[in-house]
């Protein structure tokens, strides 16, 4: 990245990174490492839990266990937020979780059932407590939210994310399939362990205010947060250990009070804020209107993410994964949402702009509607594959790839919509918690997909399929039809 620094003539010869202060290159470098190893090991995933030489679990287990990691991730992106406020800050924060992150991947590297749960568990935590802390910090290289430099080392920071998460399955994806699973995990953690060793590093070029814990817990506030949570891990390992002892324990045992729990939470959570009666009469309003939003999300997510499991189960067993006679490891359908990221998004954001100024730009609603209808529309196509298959053929890896780029689109008209509605309609209260609550609408999708496998739900069929998608075309055009009265909770946010 050295030749990507230059001399910016506006301030005193200090080297820049694309104009930007010379920290971004220091996160983004951070985030891509990171999201390389994350996305890398999410490929192999699904795919080492049924394979023969791997966990040799059955369809819908894999799919469960996937669906509760990605859940858990977003699920304690709250947590990891709250630790980089009140305990360590942002800077410690990260560092501690790039290393938490890398020992996670070692552990998954290692040849063992037991082994590989306690890395799966280790990759979450480390990943929800870098996830908001590291978008902190590149906030803090700024003067401000009226900086002009803000939205596009945002941007950057967006495209370090795409280039990790594209190059990832190409390389452990390969070497994971082709070579060993093991090594491939292992090699995440290589990964991981550069972006460490890169942002320590590089931490000189971070701002002051990554070094700073903005709310410290008090003296009686830390020993009252110590002593509930450790009452709280007694009683889980009490009950745990006394299911094992009795012979009673199954992974059920596990993956269930998870996936109920990633469902609980943020219905309690936005109750919560709902019911704060500090809130004004207008805030209270914004988040009911929120919640139609909220709502929408989890729809979508649950849709979403399901390329990484249910499509992806589907071509190791069903797809012909080549082109031109050519094959192809099955992760790699997993590059293709994050190129067409890079390709598309600045394509939507010159759209957006042209539109804005001839005063038709769609409002949020109708943005949030089309995702909702275009992610259903992508499982309606999914039909197609799974029909070709149910007739016992082969089905072509281009209806995947046509599958992976509507919901590409999905993702580009409606994720950073809501990111944007999610600051806009925060009450000032919660203004620096929303971000998490946003994350909650993940955790509960992905929670869903998990609740349904572990009930026996077979997601690869056609019924299950085709209800799902009719779900989300119907949210959609609910959403379009009542948008009046969404508008009018919304108040001035447009």
């Amino acid at each position: 990245m050295a030749s990507s620094l230059t001399k910016d003539s506006a301030s005193s010869g200090e080297k820049t990174f694309f104009g930007h202060p010379r920290g971004l290159a220091t996160l983004f470098m951070t985030e891509m490492w990171e999201r390389f190893s994350y996305y890398g090991m999410r490929a192999l995933l699904p795919l080492y839990l049924i394979a023969p030489g791997g966990l040799d679990m059955n369809p819908a287990t894999a799919t469960a266990i996937y669906s509760v990691y990605l859940s858990l991730v977003y699920l304690l992106a709250m947590p990891g937020g709250w630790f980089g406020d009140r305990v360590w800050g942002p800077r410690k924060t990260v560092a501690i979780a790039g290393g938490v992150i890398m020992l996670g991947h070692l552990t998954l590297a290692l040849p063992s059932e037991g082994t590989f749960f306690a890395g799966l568990g280790l990759v979450a935590i480390g990943s929800g407590l870098l996830k908001s802390n590291i978008s902190t910090m590149v906030g803090h290289l700024y003067d401000g939210p009226e900086d002009p430099r803000r939205d596009g080392g945002f941007t950057i920071f967006y495209m370090g994310i795409n280039m990790g998460a594209f190059a990832a399955p190409l390389v452990i994806g390969t070497i994971g399939e082709n070579v060993n699973w093991h090594l491939g995990f292992a090699l995440a953690a290589v990964g991981m362990g550069l972006g460490v060793v890169q942002f320590l590093l590089g931490t000189k070029h971070l701002d002051e205010k990554s070094l700073i814990v903005p709310k410290p817990l008090s003296k009686d506030e830390r020993a009252s947060t110590l002593r509930k949570s450790m009452i709280w891990l007694g009683i889980a390992a009490v009950f745990y250990i006394g299911t094992v002892v009795t012979g009673v324990y199954t992974l059920n045992w596990l993956l269930v009070p998870i996936t109920i729990a990633g469902l609980v939470i943020p219905v309690m959570v936005l109750t919560r804020i709902k019911r704060d009666k500090e809130l004004s009469e207008a805030e209270q309003s914004k988040m009911s209107g929120y919640i139609w939003f909220f709502v929408a999300a989890t729809i979508f997510w649950m849709i979403y993410d399901q390329g990484g499991s249910t499509l992806a189960i589907f071509a190791e067993s069903s797809a012909e994964n080549s082109v031109f006679g050519w094959d192809f490891p099955v992760s790699w359908y997993q590059s293709v949402n994050p190129v067409l990221i890079m390709a598309l998004a600045p394509v939507f954001a010159t759209f957006w702009l042209a539109l804005n100024r001839r005063g038709k730009e769609p409002s949020t609603i109708v943005k949030f509607s089309s995702g909702l209808v275009l992610v259903g529309a992508s499982f309606f196509v999914f039909l197609m594959p799974l029909t070709i298959a149910g007739d016992g053929h082969k089905a072509a890896a281009m209806w995947l790839v046509a599958i992976y780029f509507i919901q590409t689109v999905a993702e580009l008209t409606l994720s950073p919509v809501g990111l944007s509605v999610t600051t806009k309609m925060a009450p000032a209260k919660y203004a620096s918690q929303m971000m998490g609550v946003w994350f909650l609408a993940v955790t509960a999708g992905d929670c869903t997909t998990g609740l349904l496998s572990l009930a026996g739900v077979e997601l690869n069929g056609t019924g299950v399929v085709a209800a799902e998608a009719t779900l989300a075309v119907v949210a959609g055009i609910a959403i379009f039809m009542y948008r009046g009265k969404v508008k009018k909770l919304m108040g001035e946010v447009r």
